[in-house]
Parts: structure tokens; sequence; C-alpha cells
């Protein structure tokens, strides 16, 4: 048995989600030799160049940091095994090429926002609200050749309560993938963990596997068609980015919040509803979507209060 403080341990990860599971392990005392994350980025006006969420954290805390344009350029590839890494983790970064995922003795532990193999893929929180589920959950695995497919080592569920957003499931899914992601490096330590493989699991449940490919711009297009569940989850599931829209007076109307209301309705599917002072709803095929919050093109983001304020049908 192994202490697991004493594991060298590379960290791999950009945005903010993967802060979380970083500054967990630095909380644990683990052994961070290195933190690997995306280069600097002119951004703004001013196109000034920005860190990473990682590489601002990995800075204040005093980490080794690298920032490899390629990941398999060989100075990159010399520099991480100069580190003699026990384990890698990566939470929220890009494609690894197996010489760098292969490289450590323990293996590449990766933590995925779903209860795998359910949605495999780029975008499983916003899916899985899209979809309507009612429970996800979070999973740490062993990284393989194809995406989301390795061995899986320990899992957590977490309800989806009826209002969650991608945005409220983010922030709770970040503090609860980064608890297991500890627990799973304590356990690692230990060799005693076991590991999963997904096709068995697979096979176990006979559940029909959903996917969670990247959201594009017809995702986010409101079909007024469909019934109202289906809808409100759409406007659940990309919330608060990248949002789902629907077209006002040939605008874009991107919305962030509302409440359905289930009732047959008389109107027009598609068309809209206001007292021009509390309320604007959309007729959907068996119901209303009463919008909150929203966004019409070229202003800012309120609330539908203010919004109705200056809006003119």
């Amino acid at each position: 048995m192994l202490d697991y403080k004493s594991l060298r341990i590379i960290f791999l990860g950009t945005p903010e989600f993967a802060v979380a599971s970083l500054d967990a392990l630095v909380q644990a005392g683990c052994n961070i030799v290195g933190v690997v994350t995306a280069p600097d980025k002119p951004a703004g006006r001013g196109l000034q160049l920005q860190q990473s969420a990682v590489k601002k954290y990995a800075v204040e805390n005093n980490l080794n940091v690298l920032q490899p344009e390629k990941l398999k350029n060989e100075t990159f590839i010399d520099e991480l095994k100069s580190l003699k890494a026990d384990v890698q983790i990566v939470v929220a970064f890009r494609m690894l090429p197996e010489i760098v995922w292969n490289m450590p003795q323990l293996g590449t532990i990766n933590v995925h926002g779903s209860l795998l193999p359910q949605y495999r893929g780029a975008a499983p929180i916003n899916w899985a609200i899209i979809n309507g589920e009612k429970n996800t959950g979070v999973t740490t695995f062993k990284l393989k050749h194809e995406i989301d497919t390795g061995n899986i080592l320990m899992q957590e569920i977490i309800p989806i309560n009826e209002d969650e957003t991608a945005g409220t499931l983010h922030d709770k899914m970040k503090e609860i993938g980064a608890n297991l992601l500890v627990k799973t490096i304590q356990e690692i330590a230990t060799e005693n963990i076991a590991e999963t493989e997904q096709q068995e699991t697979r096979n176990e449940k006979r559940e029909t596997l959903q996917h969670a490919p990247k959201i594009f711009t017809e995702t986010c297009k409101i079909d007024w068609a469909k019934p109202v569940d289906e809808v409100y989850n759409l406007i659940r599931g990309l919330a608060p980015y990248p949002a789902a829209f629907a077209i006002l007076n040939h605008k874009t109307l991107k919305i962030f919040s509302c409440n359905k209301i289930l009732e047959q309705p008389t109107e027009t599917i598609g068309s809209f509803l206001t007292d021009h002072k509390t309320f604007l709803k959309f007729v959907c095929s068996n119901g209303y979507i009463n919008i909150k919050e929203l966004q019409l093109e070229g202003k800012k983001r309120m609330n539908v209060e203010d919004f109705l304020k200056g809006f003119r049908a």
C-alpha cells in the first residue's frame, strides 16, 4: 500500500470546472508535480493575454505550469517524462495523444460529468437535462484510445431537480466530481481499487446509450411545435450558455429562464401572448412557455418585466 500523498501527480485542465478538482487535490495534500493547461490567449477589446482559470490557480499556489501549443511537441514530452509522474489526471482538457496518456505507470484518470457509459462526449451536463433525465452523475475512469470508454473506477449519482439548469448542475457537479477524484486517488494508492469495463456495465443494465455531442447553433433553436416539456428541458439544458433561442420580430431572442404551463392552447403554435407588463408566453403544441429571463438581440439580459417596458409587438 502506498501513501496517496507520495504519488507524483500531473494535472491537466483548463476552465473553472477543472479548478475545483485541482484545489481538492491540493487541499488533500496530494503531490502535484506539474500542471498542464492551455497557452495564454488574447481576449477582450485590448486583446490582452488571458491566462486559463487553471493557470491562475496554479500560479497562485506555486505549482509548476506547462503550456504546450502542441501535445506531441518533443520538448513538452521530455518535460513530462522528467517529472516522473505516477499518475496523470485530466479534467476538462483537450484530447490527449497516446504518448501522453500512456506515460504514467498508474495510468491517466479522467473525470467525466455523467454516469458512463451514458452520455459520452463533449456536453454531458447539457444533454442529460435536455433529454429530461432525473439523475446523472460523475465518473472517474482510466483513459484509453476511444473517447470516454476506459475502465470505470468510481461513480457518484447526482439527482437533477425539476428546475435544474446546466449552470446549476455544472456548479454542483464540479464540487462532487472534485471530491470523488480525491477518493479515487486515495483508493488507487491502496492498490485495491476495482476497474469495471464499460462494455460489461452496458450489458448488465441493458440500457439504451445516450450520447453527448458538442452543442451547435442548430441545437439551440426552439421548435415551438414540440411539447412543452421538451421545450422546457431544452431551455434549462442550455442555460445560461449558449442559451436556447427563438425569433421575435425578426430578431434573435435568447431565453435563460422560464416556467411551463400545461394547458391545451387555442392560439397558433409559435405565437406569443403578453399583457405588456408581467408576462410573455409562447404557444407550444400542448401548453405554454412563460418567459422569466431573456435577451433580445442588441439588448442586455433582463427579466421579463423590464423587457416588456420597452417592447412593442
